[in-house]
């Protein structure tokens, strides 16, 4: 059966046995009050995933509550992003939902969690509403290193993207974020090893070869610096945990 054959056939049923779905601007009001960190209006337009409106995404009913609720923190972590979160937080907050997600076992689980995480986001953007928000340049800088701890990062690109130049921009981001550019990137490519040890099976050399450490032994002194464990000893104590 082709694409157009199905569609055609999941309308009919749909027809058939009454099952709508959520509509579309109620679905995007709910995702901008989290956006806002509206939390009152996010609980009015809270919708269980076991309602009726929401589509049938597998036979399996656990299953089917996992689909939407997976689909449901992707969709809420962009909207997150758009609205001032840091990249890097929102992805690794998404992470952790859809890592808890999986291991749920029962209905009930799934349910719990669905509130929990909705409230999670929406009193995290209340709160970062209420900040003062970065200047849009440093914005583009915050998210280009986040993409980019990976590789090296310099303080003459990171001006072309901005259009400024180097030595007003190195002044600016230091005066905004506290930090000056490359204390920060440090910063970030450590909290990203630390991921790596909790919820990946890499060795410390790959780590440091992944996040541009100039050898092992030095992102081992810098990692230790910043979290008072080794690597080694920090993944041992905290392997897999959720924090």
């Amino acid at each position: 059966m082709n694409v157009e054959k199905k569609l055609s056939h999941i309308e009919f049923l749909n027809r058939e046995y009454n099952v709508s779905h959520l509509s579309y601007e109620r679905e995007m009001a709910f995702f901008h009050s989290i956006k806002q960190g509206d939390i009152e209006e996010a609980h009015r337009l809270f919708e269980p995933l076991n309602s009726e409106e929401m589509g049938k995404l597998s036979d399996d009913s656990l299953r089917n509550l996992k689909y939407h609720l997976i689909i449901t923190v992707a969709l809420i972590t962009r909207y997150c992003i758009e609205g001032g979160m840091e990249m890097e937080t929102a992805y690794n907050i998404s992470d952790i939902y859809i890592r808890s997600i999986d291991k749920c076992r029962a209905e009930e689980e799934i349910n719990m969690l669905h509130r929990e995480l909705v409230d999670d986001y929406a009193q995290r953007m209340n709160i970062i509403r209420k900040q003062n928000k970065y200047p849009r340049v440093i914005t583009i800088c915050l998210d280009y290193i986040y993409d980019n701890l990976h590789q090296k990062i310099t303080l003459e690109e990171l001006s072309e993207k901005v259009n400024l130049s180097p030595s007003y921009l190195s002044k600016l981001f230091h005066k905004e974020v506290g930090l000056t550019i490359s204390a920060y990137v440090t910063k970030k490519r450590i909290e990203a090893a630390e991921n790596m040890l909790k919820f990946s099976d890499y060795s410390c050399l790959e780590i440091s070869d992944y996040l541009c450490f100039s050898s092992e032994s030095h992102f081992i002194s810098i990692f230790k610096k910043h979290t008072g464990y080794t690597p080694k000893n920090y993944r041992e104590h905290f392997f897999r945990i959720r924090s």
